[in-house]
This record gives structure tokens, sequence and C-alpha cells, in this order.
């Protein structure tokens, strides 16, 4: 073998040997905020050039404007340069486009991943705080709160029970009945009572005289109507 092949040989052997150790270097690539940030540099690089090459869009406007129809030539190279430049802002809006979404898919994944860490911190401290509770323990709680509740309930309808006023309400109203008919014999009484009605048969009256004795009882029977009410008012 020549000594070419050998130095070409031993050159590629090295480069593998560098690449390898770069690999073991870098511990399975960067991480997802990392990227993120490249992502966002490369995007603001990006935005800068997309303004630069709108100024020369703009200037070689200018340029091929005031050439005109002067200077055909210079126009034409003027307005050539537009279309390249043109060319480059375009591919550049497609690259934000690209970077854009791939910057999104990696925060979005890069989130979702730390949601599902903290659910599984979640999940194993709930663990941890169940193992030092006892099923057994637990039942035997809630009975006696059960058991203390019932005693306080009876202990508060044991306060709240009336005493020395268990009477009955039927006797109750039947005396009130009674003081009432009283009271209303003892109205009677002070009207003078009813009229005594006569035990004779009485004499045929005459039709004027039977209407006159008609209307002298009807007037009667007011007054005594009217006198009855103005005591019940009183």
């Amino acid at each position: 073998m020549s000594k070419i092949s050998k130095f070409f040989k031993g050159g590629s052997s090295s480069s593998s040997a560098s690449k390898s150790k770069h690999r073991a270097r870098g511990g399975g690539g960067p991480s997802p905020n990392e990227a993120i940030h490249k992502l966002r540099d490369t995007e603001d690089m990006l935005t800068k050039k997309q303004d630069y090459l709108e100024k020369r869009i703009a200037q070689e406007v200018a340029v091929a404007k005031k050439h005109g129809t002067r200077d055909k030539r210079a126009a034409l190279q003027a307005l050539k340069r537009k279309k390249r430049l043109e060319q480059q802002l375009t591919q550049i809006d497609g690259t934000l486009s690209t970077i854009e979404f791939q910057r999104e898919a990696l925060e979005n994944s890069h989130t979702n991943s730390e949601v599902v860490k903290n659910m599984g911190y979640a999940s194993q401290a709930m663990k941890k705080v169940h193992e030092s509770m006892d099923l057994d323990k637990i039942d035997d709680l809630m009975e006696d709160i059960n058991e203390q509740q019932d005693v306080a309930r009876e202990i508060n309808e044991a306060i709240s029970r009336p005493y020395g006023d268990n009477f009955d309400e039927d006797e109750l109203l039947a005396e009130l009945e009674e003081l009432e008919q009283e009271q209303l014999d003892d109205s009677m009484k002070s009207m003078g009572g009813l009229p005594s009605v006569p035990s004779g048969r009485l004499p045929s009256a005459s039709p004027s005289a039977s209407t006159s004795y008609r209307a002298t009882t009807k007037r009667r029977e007011d007054e005594d109507d009217m006198r009855m009410l103005a005591s019940w008012a009183t």
C-alpha cells in the first residue's frame, strides 16, 4: 500500500474518531429549550434579511425609474436585480413559515412533555399520601362522626323541647267557645232579652191596625238589632 493511501486512510479514521467523540459529547442532541431558542434566533435573522431585501428592492425600483428610457441597459439591470431580490424574499417567506411551524410544534411537544411529567409527579405524591391511609380507620372515623352527629341532634332536641306547657289544644278551643257563648248571652241580657209573646189569642184587628202593628214590630226589631250591634262593637 502506498504512503498516500495510508495517509488518506489514517485521515479518514481520525476524522471518524473525532465525529464519534463529538456525538458522545453531544449527549443525544440539544434540549427542547435550546432548540426553541435557536429557531427564534433564526427567525429574527431571516426577518432582518427580509427588511434588508425589501429596502434593496425599493432601491432597484428607484434606479430603474431614474434611468427609464434614457439608459435602458442600466434600467434593465436594475429590474433584473429586483427580480432576483424578490425571489430571495419569496424563499425567505417560505423558510420562515416552515421554521415557525417547527417551533410551534416543538413548543407544543415540550409543553405536553412538561404536563405529563407534572402529572406523573402528582400521581406519585397522591400514591404516597394514600399509602399512609388505612381504609378501616377511615370507616371507623366516619362511624364515630355519624354517632357524634346523632348525639348532638338528640341534645339539641332535648334542649329545644318545651316543658310545663303540655296542654290539650282541643280543650282550650272548647273553653274558648264557652267564653264566647257566655259573652253573647251577657250581650243579649244587656239588651233586655227577646220580647215576650202574649199567651192569649189576640183579637182580630182591622187591616189598618194589623198593618200598623207590623210596622211597629218591625221598627222595634230594627232598633233591637242596632242596639245589639252597638253592644258588640263596644
